[in-house]
């Protein structure tokens, strides 16, 4: 662990992100902050916590500690939409997914401020998947990234009505080989979880940045609506629902070591 993330070294192909579960606000950010935007609401809670099984898988894990708020992570760097017609929350967000400001001060994040938080937060963690996915590739002929996020059920600025549990995201196929993100949604498919591929979240920055199923970087995205596995109000974790859905996320990359050898080997 260092300041920034922490890393849990495997011994598979497969590594884990988390790039949005991290609660950190450094203090110089934190004290400019609203009420609203210290509270930190748009955290992809205890997503870390459900994942810490891909330890038994043999899995690397990969975990931001800052919060969002201070960089997103899954944003391109120079900030361009990655969803055509819908709602951006940009790379150093100024308001929650609910339109509430995160800062006291009416000025703003200059592109000073911008830049060096991405030098500082963003560029490392892009660095180690990349990183991390050359000396996996090196070692096994290919390797597999699982960006693991989770949202609310409903946010009424980014989507309408309620999201089903599992989506699954490889971009159009642009980030893992169709044939491999059909094992893997088969086996969503088949679980007790409403699910969808490539819907209103068909992966972020990051799958779209490392994936490369051309030479054998297979990469998803899976957001989980969050009713799956905790009380969305309170924000505490549900053992007994998390215990369930662990099975099925077990299963679906378990599924994804299966597929990806078999078209890779």
């Amino acid at each position: 662990m260092n300041e920034l993330f922490s890393v849990h070294e495997g011994s598979t192909p497969l590594l884990v992100s988390v790039p949005h579960d991290g609660r950190v606000l450094p203090e110089f950010i934190e004290k400019r902050m609203t009420a609203a935007g210290r509270d930190i609401p748009d955290t992809d809670w205890h997503v870390a916590r459900l994942y810490d099984f891909v330890r038994e898988l043999g899995a690397s894990i990969y975990v931001a500690n800052y919060s969002r708020y201070v960089v997103d992570l899954n944003r391109p760097p120079d900030d361009a939409a990655l969803y055509e017609s819908q709602v951006s929350t940009g790379i150093c967000p100024d308001k929650t997914f609910a339109g509430d400001d995160l800062y006291a001060d009416e000025g703003g994040l200059g592109a000073g401020e911008v830049e060096e938080r991405i030098n500082t937060f963003w560029s490392p963690y892009h660095q180690f998947i990349e990183t991390k996915l050359f000396a996996l590739r090196q070692r096994f002929g290919y390797a597999l990234l699982w960006d693991a996020h989770s949202i609310p059920s409903q946010v009424p600025s980014l989507f309408d009505g309620e999201l089903p549990i599992l989506n699954i995201g490889t971009n159009n196929g642009e980030s893992c080989a169709p044939e491999i993100a059909d094992d893997v949604f088969g086996i969503a498919t088949s679980s007790d979880y409403d699910s969808v591929m490539n819907g209103r979240f068909k992966g972020g920055y990051i799958t779209r940045h490392h994936g490369d199923p051309q030479n054998h970087v297979h990469a998803i995205q899976l957001e989980i609506a969050q009713r799956a596995y905790m009380d969305e109000d309170s924000r505490e974790l549900d053992d007994a629902k998390a215990g369930e859905l662990r099975e099925s996320l077990r299963s679906m990359l378990e599924r994804f070591l299966v597929a990806t050898k078999r078209h890779c080997g």
